[in-house]
């Protein structure tokens, strides 16, 4: 008789391609929590910028930003993923990561950048159970670095296919080159 997983785990344990390789991600922090995306997945890190706000856009697009001739609409991480506490960073110090994914390129704007870091899988961990509802697909699982837990986050599971759409409408003008 063969023994039964206790846990199921994720794909991304089992995958061949990165059996043994680390992860590589950039952390950044929002309030006293530390989360982190894939590096692959960052185009670039950018100070604060005026932010052009799009009349109609969801409560966590702060608006679209001209990034060297491209519009890219930018997402207020706070926001979009519900957390609680007050914002002790000033406006003017926060950063833009500028991300893309298959679906968009997006920037979040966050508190602070952390560390750019390499995270061997057998580090990283399934999400608790305890985790519902769709924001929970986007959490590839928590990494523990060190002294501390960093939430490791899957870029291309972050937005519905309806989140997508208003973003493609956050942008008027050829949308097509950046979706």
């Amino acid at each position: 008789m063969g023994v039964t997983p206790v846990t199921s785990l994720p794909n991304f344990y089992r995958d061949r391609s990165t059996a043994g390789k680390p992860l590589h991600l950039v952390g950044f922090r929002i309030g006293k929590e530390e989360y982190c995306f894939d590096i692959l997945k960052v185009q670039e890190i950018i100070r604060m910028l005026p932010i052009t706000t799009v009349p109609a856009s969801p409560p966590h697009v702060e608006g679209i930003i001209n990034l060297r001739g491209r519009v890219v609409p930018i997402i207020d991480f706070r926001k979009r993923f519900n957390i609680s506490g007050e914002c002790t960073v000033e406006e003017a110090e926060k950063v833009i990561v500028v991300t893309s994914s298959k679906h968009a390129t997006v920037g979040f704007v966050v508190d602070a950048l952390t560390q750019v870091m390499k995270l061997p899988l057998e580090d990283l961990s399934p999400a608790p159970a305890g985790t519902a509802g769709c924001d929970a697909e986007a959490i590839r699982g928590i990494g523990n670095a060190r002294d501390r837990l960093v939430i490791v986050l899957d870029l291309e599971k972050m937005f519905t296919s309806d989140e997508i759409s208003d973003l493609k409408g956050a942008i008027s003008s050829r949308p097509e080159e950046y979706f």
